[in-house]
């Protein structure tokens, strides 16, 4: 871990923290001015980051509200990366992210999935 009086910049720590799966991509997230650092919105990935400070995003539906502890000095397993921050996300969004619903519900014997229901299912196993 790096020393609490350093900085880190916007994309690596958010790679590090393994909340994108590259640094291209947090980077591009960045880019696209959906990134909040202490509530002002930033538009650049280069922009500093240090431990307190507290970031907002969207992570794919959802909008994810983290503080930073401590600054990783790689990107290492997803326990370690959970120590990096405190997730300060509201409950509401919590537990819509909770990974229990895989298919979508339908009664049994209601027939066929109309072209919706399927589409939704598809998406919940992320085919194309």
């Amino acid at each position: 871990m790096a020393p609490l009086n350093q900085s880190i910049r916007l994309d690596q720590w958010l790679w590090r923290a393994r909340f994108f799966k590259s640094r291209t991509l947090a980077g591009t997230h960045c880019k696209t001015r959906k990134v909040r650092v202490d509530g002002v919105l930033r538009s650049k990935s280069s922009v500093l980051v240090s431990v307190g400070q507290v970031l907002t995003f969207h992570q794919g539906r959802h909008i994810r509200v983290v503080k930073i502890l401590t600054l990783p000095s790689r990107r290492g397993p997803a326990i370690e990366a959970r120590d990096c921050y405190d997730d300060l996300t509201p409950a509401r969004e919590q537990e819509k992210m909770e990974p229990g619903q895989r298919q979508a519900e339908r009664d049994k014997g209601t027939g066929r999935p109309s072209k919706r229901e399927r589409r939704i299912t598809d998406r919940l196993r992320r085919r194309t």
